[in-house]
Parts: C-alpha cells; structure tokens; sequence
C-alpha cells in the first residue's frame, strides 16, 4: 500500500474523499431484520427441475436431494450464497427478485461460477441503516473513512488505494468488491459477524486472497 497524504497536505493528489472523516469513537449498533426470509431453489436453470423452499439456513442442498442449485427466487430478506456447503467459496449477495442462471447472481462477476450449494439470512441487513469504516491497512491502523452510502469506485470518491485494509461495519450489512463498478469477487460484511470487525482479508470469506477492494454498497 502506498500511503495517502492526510486531507490537509496540498500535495495529496487524491480528490478530498465524499465520505466524512471519522473523528469521534463509532458505537456499535448492529440491528436484525424484524421480518422473515423467504428464498425458492431448483435445481435446473429458469426455474425447472426440482424445487423447494426455505425460510431459514441451508448448510448442504444436498440434504435435500439437490446436487447444487441453479436458479432462485428470493422471495424476502436478503441472503448470501456460497459455492460450496458450509459456507465456502465464492460469495453472492442475493436480494428480492428472480435469478433464472448463474450470471442473474453474479452480475458482472469476471468468475464463471455456475453452482451454489449452501446459502443463509443476512439477519441485519438494513439499507437505510449502514455505517462502516475503512481503513487503510490491517487491523484498523492507517487512513479510515466513515461509509454511509453506495460507492461504485472508492478511488472515484477519494480513497488514494485500490485495496483496504480492514473494515469496521458499525451497523447493516454491506458487499465489498474486486473492482470498481461492482465487479469481481463479492465479500459480504455483516454487523452481527466478527462483532462487526474484520481485522484482515483472511476473515472475509474462504475464497479471499487479497486486499484488493474497489467498491462497496449496502445491501437491500
């Protein structure tokens, strides 16, 4: 990483970030969706094959007699699905709506992932209630930035690297990507996981590798 002068060096050549910045000790507010979940798997692309429902965790579809699952409906709540079972793998942020085939979920994801086989509630997901803060370099030293709202590109915004160190999700839920646009690898940063503190890219899911983060949002 390659520090950025603070906001009151002329010589910065990093925009003054959107974002104000964090002076006063964030508190921890984490609150859980008061509804239910709701999500309808099947086993075969646009909605064929066989189905079934689920209102609450699935840790190995193949429990339920699927190999994996290839088209969904989310009926309610937000989710998250993963790769493999156990909650491994690559990550996708599933909100209401339909996905008939692999690339509904992973958008412009550049990862060709056709599966999914495991897939929970994001319990605190709540859009109109996100606070997070960045911060340059591991373990919440270097740079920080308080986050309120959907960045497509951190650098766009004033964040003077292409990559964060470590995250601090104060409260809802938020999805943290590869590149900017919201492409990439996915990580999902949950206020109610790691009390909300995630010291270092090991602890944003088993398939990261880097600490390469170009844009972020909240999740619905």
């Amino acid at each position: 990483l390659s520090p950025c002068p603070e906001p009151s060096a002329s010589r910065c050549p990093c925009p003054r970030p959107l974002w104000r910045p964090l002076r006063d000790k964030m508190t921890h507010h984490c609150t859980k969706f008061s509804g239910h979940w709701k999500i309808i798997v099947w086993d075969e692309e646009c909605f064929q094959g066989r189905r079934h429902e689920f209102t609450s965790e699935c840790y190995n579809v193949m429990e339920f007699g699927f190999e994996t699952v290839r088209s969904f409906r989310v009926e309610s709540g937000a989710w998250v699905g993963y790769e493999h079972s156990a909650y491994q793998g690559q990550q996708f942020v599933l909100e209401r709506g339909e996905y008939p085939r692999w690339d509904a979920w992973s958008g412009s994801n550049a990862y060709h992932i056709e599966r999914m086989t495991s897939f929970r509630p994001i319990a605190c997901a709540n859009h109109r209630e996100c606070r997070m803060t960045i911060y340059e370099r591991e373990n919440f030293l270097g740079r920080k930035g308080e986050l309120s709202d959907d960045y497509p590109s951190l650098q766009a915004m004033g964040w003077c690297n292409n990559e964060v160190g470590s995250f601090r999700v104060q409260s809802g839920a938020w999805v943290c990507y590869q590149y900017p646009g919201y492409r990439g690898y996915q990580y999902i940063m949950e206020c109610d996981r790691h009390c909300g503190e995630y010291k270092h890219w090991r602890e944003w899911g088993s398939h990261a590798q880097t600490f390469q983060i170009q844009s972020i949002r909240r999740i619905q």
